[in-house]
């Protein structure tokens, strides 16, 4: 009897802890929101209510010496400041939130622009600590990054930079750039071709295909009919897609991460379409084709 019991009770043991996890992460952005919506309205006493009341802020940053610098404030300066009259409306954008909870300890990394008004002032990203008090989880600390180059002003860039670079790593194959090609896939990437054997990491795909791409074409595949998808936290994107190729139309399917020098290629994986009438004839010329030694 305890044998049979033991499963289901683990099952609902394991789905409670999963729903309550997702409960408190949507708790822990719901209070990061309350702040920069406070911002935007210009209500200081709805920004001062999400923080501890030992909560301090800090930001990094390259000084005009060129020198990194890192500026830690209170946070009574910038309530202040939201509750201030300003013309333009404060407007942080967040484009992506990746939270992690152990018991009353929350941290959050969020991907934000800064706007005043409609005017783009900067971008970086936050890093938050929380603690879960008696009154629900307060702002313990932020710091925050700035820059003013690469910064994300749409909602959906993540997808087209995405498409950019597949569209571009695709054409460098067709026009033998090697540096375009290579330089697209992470360090790490992972090249699977269409033969069970091909299983390569980049610098080694690298060194087989020289002789294709001392070619004027290292071969030429066309790509479309892509659909792509992120993960919530956008530091992560899988695709599918179909290329119309020498071979006839194959699938190619992979893993995109988001690094410091824009999105890379971690995984790739090419493969021959067989139409469902064919499948028979092609396990027959399976079966009859001679192994590699």
């Amino acid at each position: 009897m305890i044998k049979k019991l033991f499963l289901p009770v683990f099952l609902l043991a394991t789905g409670s802890l999963l729903a309550q996890s997702s409960g408190e992460k949507t708790a822990v952005i719901a209070v990061i929101q309350k702040m920069f919506d406070g911002m935007r309205s210009g209500d200081s006493a709805a920004v001062s209510s999400v923080f501890d009341a030992s909560a301090r802020l800090q930001t990094i940053f390259t000084g005009q010496d060129g020198q990194p610098a890192l500026r830690s404030e209170g946070i009574e300066k910038f309530v202040e400041a939201v509750g201030t009259p300003h013309d333009q409306v404060w407007d942080e954008r967040i484009w992506s939130y990746d939270v992690n909870i152990d018991g009353r300890l929350a941290t959050a990394w969020t991907e934000y622009t800064f706007f005043q008004g409609e005017k783009m002032s900067h971008c970086g990203v936050n890093a938050f600590q929380l603690f879960k008090s008696e009154n629900g989880w307060k702002i313990t600390q932020i710091t925050d990054t700035r820059r003013r180059t690469g910064c994300q002003t749409e909602p959906n860039m993540a997808e087209a930079d995405i498409n950019e670079l597949m569209d571009a790593w695709h054409h460098a194959a067709a026009v033998a750039d090697e540096d375009v090609f290579f330089g697209s896939m992470a360090p790490d990437g992972i090249y699977l071709g269409t033969d069970a054997s091909e299983r390569w990491l980049r610098d080694d795909m690298r060194e087989w295909s020289k002789k294709y791409f001392e070619r004027e074409t290292a071969w030429a595949f066309t790509p479309h009919d892509r659909q792509v998808y992120l993960s919530a936290d956008g530091q992560t994107a899988w695709f599918e897609e179909l290329l119309d190729t020498w071979m006839g139309v194959c699938r190619g399917s992979g893993v995109l991460q988001k690094t410091a020098d824009g999105w890379k290629i971690r995984h790739y994986n090419l493969a021959v379409t067989v139409p469902n009438e064919a499948i028979n004839g092609f396990i027959e010329l399976v079966k009859n084709t001679p192994k590699k030694d």
